[in-house]
């Protein structure tokens, strides 16, 4: 299944591109599915047709959904927090506190990405549009399952190796204590969500499969937003395919007071080119009418594709990459727009810690490199080098990271 997820600051068209694209992607005979996972939903907008949580046809090949946090939450979660609630609730907790203590940071937006592994399992569907929040929420979306993989195996482990060795003992010596026993369904609900997340990052960052597509206006901070994005994407192992850069003002009209800004966009547009070149740039217009129902989007697939196929891999680089030496070992990933002194490079056991601001990449490195320390990391053009220095008979067999 062909999966092509957009992001871009607030405001920019991604909704607009996302569903134009999935219309496309239908007219060619492909099954698709558009999802957008942003909580303030415009996708209904787009088609001019009233979406829900469940996908709903909108021509033929063509279905979109509206995915709604707190049904995945309630489905997926309700029998962990249900207990949880409880056990909190009776130590004093007030109800309320005590349901959201039982979530943790990040599981409502989770289960928009468990989707995305159950509809690739189900083979309904040739291609997944995925219509996110603005760039900053699918940064967090699209790390969660390395992040809440963790917090689950630490509830699963708790429960398999502390609570299930207790919880015939206690249930034996009086009701009150049993009362305290989670049952076997909650056990089964968390493996269950531990089982749903393994493997969503490897669809996601699937080399062939799967690629990001920035949609972005040609202002400066929609510019500068897009730059981060790319950068975090990169570190992340996200393959960017395609640069849209939307709202541009005809060159051949009279725009009359808009004058002034059709030489302001050129500017930032030579500028997009000069830094995000050799990623495919492709140009929207301004139009005159908002871009809603399936006669606008077709248009606008049109003019952003032309007579090209959407579902194809636009971009071939590879974000991350292994290299192998005689006498060392290169992990490089490709940091476009970071200054060298914002980025902290470390190694904890088999762990390769890469921090960026306020983002982490953790990576594990091969079993010939645990406990071995980095060199000094350094920049080869736009590509972040760290070099492990092994002896040459220990050089591990070169290979694609995956992070």
């Amino acid at each position: 299944m062909r999966i092509i997820t957009f992001t871009g600051k607030g405001g920019v068209g991604k909704t607009s591109v996302a569903a134009a694209t999935a219309l496309r992607l239908s007219e060619q005979g492909l099954r698709t599915l558009v999802l957008s996972t942003d909580p303030a939903h415009s996708l209904s907008d787009s088609f001019n047709e009233q979406l829900s949580a469940e996908p709903k046809q909108i021509t033929d090949n063509l279905y979109a959904i509206e995915v709604n946090a707190y049904v995945d939450l309630k489905e997926n979660w309700h029998v962990v927090q249900k207990y949880y609630a409880n056990l909190f609730a009776a130590q004093g907790m007030p109800n309320v506190m005590a349901d959201e203590m039982t979530v943790l940071p990040g599981m409502e937006e989770l289960f928009s990405l468990v989707r995305v592994k159950r509809y690739k399992q189900s083979g309904k569907y040739d291609a997944l549009v995925l219509d996110t929040a603005p760039t900053g929420e699918t940064l967090r979306l699209l790390s969660l399952p390395d992040t809440l993989s963790w917090g689950i195996k630490m509830i699963r482990n708790v429960d398999k190796f502390i609570v299930r060795p207790l919880a015939r003992p206690l249930s034996k010596m009086s009701d009150k204590l049993s009362n305290y026993v989670p049952s076997q369904e909650v056990f089964d609900s968390v493996d269950q969500v531990y089982e749903e997340l393994d493997g969503i990052r490897e669809i996601l960052t699937d080399q062939d499969t799967s690629s990001v597509r920035l949609v972005m206006n040609p202002e400066k901070m929609s510019i500068k937003e897009t730059m981060r994005a790319l950068t975090y994407l990169n570190l992340y192992g996200f393959k960017v395919d395609m640069v849209t850069v939307n709202k541009l003002l005809s060159q051949q009209e009279d725009s009359g007071y808009l004058e002034k800004w059709k030489t302001v966009q050129q500017r930032y547009l030579n500028e997009i080119k000069s830094a995000f070149e050799p990623l495919p740039i492709k140009t929207l217009p301004m139009y005159e009418d908002e871009v809603v129902g399936l006669d606008a989007l077709k248009r606008l697939a049109s003019d952003l594709y032309g007579e090209s196929d959407p579902s194809e891999m636009l971009f071939h680089e590879e974000p991350m990459r292994f290299v192998r030496h005689d006498d060392s070992y290169e992990v490089q990933i490709k940091l476009p727009f970071i200054d060298p002194e914002e980025i902290d490079v470390w190694v904890s056991g088999d762990e390769l810690f890469i921090q960026i601001g306020n983002q982490r990449k953790v990576m594990t490195l091969p079993l010939t490199l645990t406990g071995v320390e980095p060199g000094d990391a350094a920049f080869k053009g736009k590509w972040l080098s760290i070099p492990f220095p092994v002896e040459p008979q220990q050089a591990p067999v070169s290979g694609n990271g995956r992070g």
